[in-house]
């Protein structure tokens, strides 16, 4: 038994405009089955995507906060040229410069239209082959206890894993990777980008959610009433949802 991420979940007071954003930072197409805007690869809405993490925008009315969000988006590039070209398109799409503390550093960080930050890497061998999403970036306290619970609720393998930083991907090796980042601030609002999981065919969702539960999860009520997904917290805080095939 085991779950797979399937998209980023980010909210937005315009989810269309913010869809269309990473659509086009992404090189993807944007699709609005319904009130949330989808994004993933070109050629038709394909859910879920065999390799690929989509994004799901969610309309909401409360804006950002000034408050760093503990989920980031880290974007891949093939070489000087792209790096380059991509950092100019997406500020000339609306993105804007975001100190986070990051200091003097190789990569760009940067706020989507609406503040969610995200970074454009500098050229990493480690990301060739990821496709355009290097990796999805966890804040935390534990490292190495994140990638105990995300290790074992999802089917895919540990990489790298110290004190600072744990690196998980796919065990069929494609896709982005999810990395937790050890950081010294703690999770003070509600996540304004979490993970959405699925279950593999032929697994049942509950069994999946009573399993996660057992590793540490605890059940979210953020009102949401009757729906077909399930909220919930990982050991530190983090939302996340299982959801349900179509």
């Amino acid at each position: 038994m085991a779950l797979r991420p399937v998209q980023v979940n980010i909210k937005a007071v315009d989810s269309s405009a913010v869809g269309r954003f990473w659509a086009e930072a992404l090189g993807w197409s944007a699709y609005s089955p319904g009130v949330t805007t989808y994004v993933g690869p070109a050629g038709g809405p394909v859910w879920p995507d065999p390799v690929a993490v989509g994004i799901d925008v969610v309309p909401v009315p409360e804006r950002k906060t000034a408050t760093k969000n503990r989920v980031h988006l880290d974007l891949a590039t093939t070489s000087a040229a792209h790096y380059t070209e991509l950092v100019a398109r997406v500020r000339a799409l609306g993105a804007t410069p975001a100190d986070v503390g990051q200091g003097d550093v190789p990569w760009t960080v940067l706020a989507d239209p609406e503040g969610n930050e995200f970074c454009v890497l500098e050229p990493r061998d480690l990301y060739r082959g990821t496709g355009p999403i290097a990796a999805v970036a966890v804040d935390c306290e534990n490292p190495r206890a994140m990638a105990g619970f995300w290790g074992q609720a999802l089917d895919w393998t540990v990489h790298e894993m110290t004190d600072d930083l744990a690196r998980l991907r796919s065990a069929k090796g494609n896709g982005p990777y999810l990395e937790f980042l050890r950081t010294p601030d703690v999770k003070t609002v509600p996540d304004r980008v979490h993970l959405d999981l699925l279950p593999y065919p032929g697994d049942d969702k509950a069994a999946e959610v009573a399993r996660l539960r057992t590793l540490g999860a605890t059940d979210l009520d953020i009102g949401q009433g009757d729906v077909p997904w399930t909220c919930l917290i990982d050991p530190e805080g983090h939302e996340f949802c299982v959801c349900a095939l179509h």
